[in-house]
């Protein structure tokens, strides 16, 4: 074997902010506060602050291997029962007593300290929509790795020509991580703060010329019905990505239809989060648009770098048929390998070959299409027979009548579970009969239905956006009488 003779950096995020503020410098970077206001600065001014920010750390006496916690809301509620942390950093122009505000913590402008490119330089953890949070740590060199990667043009397809707005928090795994990848090209970034309603993010796409987005299903949902109602057509969006949970079919028609390409996108706090992106295989473009509609709303395609397998309970692959039901499991240079202080989770995590087990059902077909069905403690056993709530609730919210729906598996005393809808009606309210008629006109047979539709006003979520199941579990426990 030869030796390398090629020069081998470390990979380190700080080298995206370090070319985009020396090739980019006067790209903005903009963001809605929660007045209201929008606020501009440019690459280079964010370079310039974070090194000001790096003198402000070493002065209060942080160093490498330090932990710092961005919580984005006043700690006072919990300030008695952080016993580790020495200084409170408050994003107010004028800081409460004990507090310091983010201004005064600014210091000289530092140099960077270079890291190993395996050591952390972040924690996120787990939203706990079945469990308790965990807790993910992530190096620098999985997150390069995974920016470079889900930038590809198979995947978000980024550049220096677009504009960026991830109406995805920074909790929720990095924001996907678009902040990163946006950095790393160069693009504009646009931040669209508290205010998620449709109309304000409508001000921002046009305002801002955004060419690119992302976000989850309820979203999008919301956004459609105001672009619908209102008849606006975006002026320069042409992507969205959706992730989070699955993307209905109608969703992607409805936004196809005012010419917005929509991908689907799959990912965990554990994977850093992309390991699937959706996009249309080169020989399978002579499909009719009904195809390809049906192919989109798959999950998508495993992306380079990332091994995926959709494996029965002996980590065996299941049968590329569209039908056969195992877990989606991976591997791959950003997928974690086990959870801060948590042996007990993390041995459970991973199967004896090492691939990390996601807790998630799929099928996938024979061009390897992954299709995600159910979360698998989301799965309904009703008589012996699987049946899957995302169908079902993506299939319900294909109905004209139909906002939001969830559906999750309720004990009853025959069948073991049988499937419950919560229904968010669109203005008139449907009946559980037109409902039914329209999913068995969906394909699915008549003991998959629902045994009842609870009608509200809203429904519950996690603070990703995502609907927390566990919170209507509990709600409705008994209603057919408990198992």
């Amino acid at each position: 074997m030869f030796p390398s003779t090629m020069m081998e950096e470390e990979l380190n995020l700080w080298d995206f902010l370090e070319r985009a503020a020396a090739l980019f410098g006067r790209k903005e970077v903009v963001s809605r506060l929660h007045t209201g206001e929008v606020h501009r600065t440019t690459y280079a001014e964010v370079y310039q602050r974070a090194r000001r920010l790096m003198g402000g750390l070493k002065a209060l006496g942080v160093g490498v291997g330090d932990r710092v916690a961005t919580l984005g809301f006043l700690v006072e509620a919990i300030r008695g029962e952080l016993k580790t942390v020495q200084h409170f950093v408050v994003m107010d122009e004028k800081a409460p007593e004990g507090y310091l505000a983010y201004e005064e913590a600014l210091g000289e402008e530092a140099d960077p300290v270079r890291v190993p490119e395996r050591a952390a330089c972040g924690m996120a953890y787990t939203t706990g929509t079945t469990g308790l949070p965990k807790g993910v740590v992530y190096s620098h060199r999985a997150l390069v790795l995974h920016s470079l990667a889900a930038s590809l043009v198979d995947g978000t397809a980024l550049s220096e020509k677009d504009v960026v707005l991830p109406v995805v928090p920074m909790f929720h795994v990095n924001a996907w991580c678009l902040p990163y990848a946006a950095t790393l090209v160069g693009a504009k970034q646009v931040l669209p703060g508290p205010r998620l309603d449709p109309a304000s993010l409508v001000e921002l796409f046009d305002g801002e010329g955004v060419t690119f987005t992302a976000g989850v299903p309820t979203v999008w949902l919301a956004l459609a019905d105001y672009l619908e109602s209102t008849g606006h057509r975006l002026k320069t969006l042409r992507r969205l990505v959706v992730g989070g949970s699955a993307a209905p079919r109608s969703l992607i028609a409805r936004f196809e239809r005012m010419g917005v390409e929509v991908r689907q996108g799959y990912g965990l706090t554990e994977t850093s989060p992309v390991v699937v992106q959706n996009f249309v295989k080169s020989h399978l473009e002579s499909l009719s648009e009904e195809e390809k509609l049906t192919l989109k709303a798959k999950t998508g395609l495993p992306i380079p770098l990332v091994r995926l397998r959709v494996a029965d309970e002996e980590g065996r692959p299941v049968p590329k048929d569209g039908k056969a039901l195992g877990e989606v499991q991976l591997k791959g240079p950003w997928i974690t390998g086990g959870y801060y202080g948590n042996e007990e989770a993390t041995r459970s995590a991973l199967t004896p070959d090492g691939f990390f087990r996601t807790g998630d059902i799929a099928v996938w077909d024979e061009e390897r299409y992954v299709e995600i069905k159910d979360r698998l403690k989301d799965l309904i056993k009703s008589g012996g027979e699987w049946i899957s709530s995302v169908d079902l609730e993506n299939a319900l919210m294909g109905h004209p009548k139909v906002k939001e729906a969830a559906v999750v598996a309720i004990p009853h005393p025959k069948w073991q579970e049988r499937p419950l809808a919560v229904v968010v009606p669109r203005g008139e309210k449907p009946t559980p009969e037109e409902l039914n008629e329209h999913l068995l006109k969906a394909g699915f047979a008549k003991w998959q239905l629902p045994d009842a539709y609870v009608f509200a006003e809203e429904i519950p979520r996690t603070s990703a956006g995502k609907f927390l199941k566990r919170a209507l579990r509990e709600q409705y426990k008994n209603y057919y009488g408990g198992a």
